[in-house]
């Protein structure tokens, strides 16, 4: 077994590695360990991190490997090999490290009711800072390759990222109802919220996360054509000035989720109740107003002349002034004198203006008439 004089990694082009497995194990007192700029060296024993050294030149000795040399209980100054693993870490700073969607989050925006399909991107930074933790953790994802790439490490985490993000970004736009159109302004809260989120899972692995960005949310070109043309209908609507526009985009809704039943997306929980609810109190309102209208328009109201105060239908005087309502003019069944609708007798020759009950059948007939109409008994005069 050949004995190592001196220990040491001088990189790799584009510093694109993050450990580095010194392929000896066997090394004595005097060795030589230099330690690069941007480095860190850990000896390793029995999976174990053990001593660690920043950058410098260290001729090795019991005093700095105290707990390697704990652990092999040599005599200081021996020539006998000192059986352990070194391994370098890259301890700088990568703040490229760039994320992304890889598939769009599908979820139905809750200003437009569109099914949308959402997709982010952004970046982050990382850098290692307990070292003995993040080998432990590593060394086994590290097999038997000499060199470790940011991009095996990277890997685990982007998928991480990518799920929490998701998940984010959901919360938001279901929950507190912001329209996907409309969530520019809050990226950086969603980013803090990413960030806060998931620094706990790259602690558990020594690495701090630095700088979280989520840089754009966006969706296809197609989705945003469908809200044109919700826009423009909506446009089209208010115009008329009715609601019909959200009964009709309810329907369109439930109609669209139940062509994706069971789609398995972000927003497809609890879809089904708020539409249903929704489409409801929509229909609800829509014949409440309805009715309200006919109603309404059914009062007949009259006017007074004098200060033109709408008074209601039946008034003889009006509420505001008090001057006598003119109503709706008859003729009088007898002298044929014009007479108020109102009145109960011609003014002119007294006869009654009322109508006149069948004592029979109950059947109201008009003022004069001398027969039922309906079963011929004779009427008081």
């Amino acid at each position: 077994m050949a004995i190592i004089d001196v220990i040491k990694f001088n990189g790799i082009p584009g510093r694109n590695w993050l450990v580095y497995r010194y392929p000896g194990e066997s090394f004595v007192y005097g060795t030589q360990l230099i330690v690069g700029e941007g480095q860190i060296a850990v000896f390793v024993k029995g999976g174990k991190a053990l001593d660690y050294f920043s950058a410098g030149t260290y001729t090795l000795n019991a005093p700095n490997i105290p707990i390697l040399q704990s652990l092999i209980n040599i005599p200081f100054g021996g020539r006998t090999p000192l059986a352990a693993e070194v391994f370098f870490i890259n301890k700088t700073v990568k703040l490229d490290v760039l994320w992304g969607t890889s598939d769009p989050i599908s979820l139905i925006d809750p200003k437009y009711s569109v099914r949308m399909r959402v997709r982010a991107f952004g970046q982050f930074g990382i850098k290692i800072t307990d070292y003995r933790v993040f080998l432990t953790e590593i060394i086994g994802a590290v097999g038997d390759d000499q060199i470790v790439k940011y991009d095996v490490v990277l890997n685990y985490f982007k998928g991480v990222t990518v799920t929490k993000v998701k998940t984010i970004i959901a919360d938001t736009i279901i929950n507190q109802k912001i329209s996907v159109l409309d969530i520019a302004p809050r990226l950086e809260e969603i980013s803090e919220t990413a960030q806060d989120s998931l620094s706990s899972e790259f602690d558990r692995f020594g690495i701090q996360m630095i700088n979280f960005n989520l840089s754009s949310i966006n969706f296809p070109d197609e989705d945003f054509e469908t809200i044109n043309k919700i826009l423009g209908e909506k446009a089209a609507f208010d115009i008329i000035g009715d609601n019909r526009y959200q009964v009709k985009r309810s329907f369109d809704v439930m109609e669209t989720a139940a062509g994706n039943e069971g789609g398995g997306s972000i927003a497809s929980a609890g879809l089904g109740l708020g539409l249903g609810t929704g489409a409801g109190q929509a229909m609800g309102n829509l014949f409440s107003n309805t009715a309200g209208s006919v109603m309404k328009n059914s009062v007949k109201e009259l006017s007074c002349k004098k200060c033109g105060e709408m008074n209601e239908a039946g008034a003889k005087f009006c509420c505001s002034c008090g001057e006598k309502l003119v109503t709706s003019q008859i003729d009088c069944y007898s002298c044929g004198t014009k007479v108020d609708g109102n009145a109960k007798f011609c003014s002119n020759c007294g006869k009654s203006m009322m109508s006149k009950a069948c004592p029979r059948c109950h059947t109201e007939n008009k003022p004069g008439t001398k027969f039922c109409s309906d079963c011929g008994t004779k009427l008081e005069e």
